[in-house]
C-alpha cells in the first residue's frame, strides 16, 4: 500500500492572472479552482491550502449562451418573512460580474474553513486594470 504524501511546512504559492474574455463561465471556473486547490501542482495535499492566488480580468465580457442569461437566477434571503431576493443572470452580469464568477468557482470548492480560505484568494475584476502588478501575476493561457 502506498503512503499518503503530506507537505511539510508551509507551501509555495504564486500569482496567476487569468484573462476572462471571451470564456466559457463553466470552464473558466473549473481552471479558476483548480489553481485555487492546488491541484495542478505534483505536491498537492487534500486538506491543505497550498494553491495559488488568482487575479481574473475582463469578468465582463465573460461568455454566456443566451438561454442561460434568461434562465439562471441567482438567489439570497434576508432571514426575514418574505425577504427572499432574485437576480437574473443577464442584470447580474451587467451590475456586478464579479459575483457570477465568484459562486460559480465557490460551488466547486469544498464548503469548509478550507473552501472559506481559498475563495479569499480569488480577486475578480470586471475590467483590464487590477491593484496586483505588485505580486507579478504569470498569464495563464
Amino acid at each position: 500500500m502506498d503512503k499518503t504524501y503530506v507537505i511539510k511546512g508551509k507551501p509555495e504559492t504564486k500569482w496567476v492572472l487569468v484573462d476572462a474574455r471571451g470564456q466559457n463561465l463553466g470552464r473558466l471556473a473549473t481552471q479558476i479552482a483548480r489553481y485555487l486547490l492546488g491541484k495542478h501542482k505534483p505536491t498537492f495535499t487534500p486538506g491543505v491550502a497550498m494553491g495559488d492566488y488568482v487575479v481574473v480580468i475582463n469578468a465582463q465580457q465573460l461568455d454566456v449562451t443566451d438561454k442561460r442569461l434568461d434562465s439562471k437566477f441567482y438567489y439570497k434571503h434576508s432571514n426575514y418573512p418574505g425577504g427572499l431576493k432574485v437576480v437574473g443572470m443577464r442584470e447580474q452580469l451587467n451590475r456586478h460580474p464579479d459575483r457570477v464568477i465568484r459562486a460559480a468557482v465557490w460551488g466547486m470548492l469544498p464548503h469548509n474553513k478550507l473552501g472559506r480560505k481559498l475563495i479569499k484568494r480569488l480577486k475578480i475584476y470586471a475590467g483590464s486594470e487590477h491593484p496586483h502588478e505588485a505580486q507579478k501575476p504569470e498569464p495563464v493561457a
